[in-house]
């Protein structure tokens, strides 16, 4: 086993965060879970280099893990780094966009919402189904007897506009599971404030996990979940979606004694999984020790 220490030259930049550069963030709270719902709060989540995890579901295909919408679950680090830069805020109690709204106009509007959505999602199911006729038409052309079957497929690519239809019970809608004070009304995003704390959490600013946390995205990495892999956080170099993790961090603290055996086991993990083990200890003044763990065979 190799060890070394420090992380003095991190593959991450250094990054640079003003309050101004990015929306606030809308959180509805479900029980202690806080959920993000709307998509420009993904989108501004992500701005800030925070990645949170999908937990929607297609309606009739339940738990896809290739298919996951909103909402969107934060880590408690991700909460709590938003609150400190006041870059989130709680989502107002109950549905602000139809209080006081006739019950007959809120089923119109809906309807209306999901025709738009079903209409929406025909057209893309029909560019889908085109593209993997042009893709089948390709591959024929290396195979035996391509004519007849090229004709085929282009008489079925001619006749697709005319006989293809997208049958309602395929239509990804979102399932609300529990009520998150939803409102998409330009009244209820008036109530969203800068300085309205989406709750007080001050006893975690000094956590462990969390320190760790603020410091590793400061550094410029990316971080969520590494419970799969027996550790605190997955820690990348840059975005998710395009690279992946390069360590797992398991957050220790400086008072704490560390099992050998822990240590060789998630050392062990690392390599199987081609990642570095950083064990992760706040310092005095803010700063965060590191100690690199990585398996090098037995002796």
């Amino acid at each position: 086993m190799d060890e070394t220490r420090g992380m003095d030259d991190p593959p991450g930049r250094e990054e640079k965060w003003s309050p101004s550069s990015c929306p606030v963030v809308g959180v509805g709270l479900c029980s202690a879970a806080p959920l993000l719902w709307r998509v420009e709060d993904l989108r501004a989540l992500r701005s800030q280099g925070l990645v949170g995890a999908l937990l929607g579901s297609l309606a009739r295909t339940p738990r896809q893990n290739g298919r996951l919408g909103r909402p969107l679950l934060l880590l408690p680090e991700e909460e709590l780094l938003l609150g400190e830069r006041h870059a989130a805020a709680a989502l107002p109690p109950g549905d602000q966009g139809e209080e006081g709204a006739e019950p007959g106009l809120t089923v119109e509007l809906h309807q209306e919402a999901q025709q738009r959505s079903y209409e929406e999602q025909s057209v893309l199911a029909l560019e889908d189904r085109k593209s993997a006729l042009l893709r089948a038409m390709t591959s024929s052309h290396t195979g035996s007897g391509s004519g007849t079957v090229d004709e085929a497929l282009r008489g079925r690519l001619g006749a697709l506009d005319q006989t293809f239809t997208f049958p309602r019970s395929a239509l990804a809608v979102q399932l609300s599971t529990a009520r998150a004070g939803l409102a998409h009304c330009p009244e209820s995003r008036a109530f969203l404030r800068a300085d309205w704390p989406i709750r007080v959490q001050q006893h975690r600013r000094h956590d462990t996990r969390y320190q760790v946390f603020r410091d590793l995205r400061g550094r410029g990495f990316y971080l969520t979940s590494a419970g799969k892999f027996g550790g605190d956080f997955l820690v990348y170099p840059g975005d998710p979606l395009r690279f992946h993790a390069h360590f797992i961090a398991v957050c220790v603290s400086p008072d704490e004694p560390v099992c050998l055996l822990d240590v060789l086991a998630a050392a062990r993990l690392g390599s199987n999984v081609k990642k570095t083990v950083l064990l992760c200890s706040p310092g005095g003044g803010g700063s965060v020790q590191y100690t690199s763990v990585q398996w090098s065979g037995l002796v």
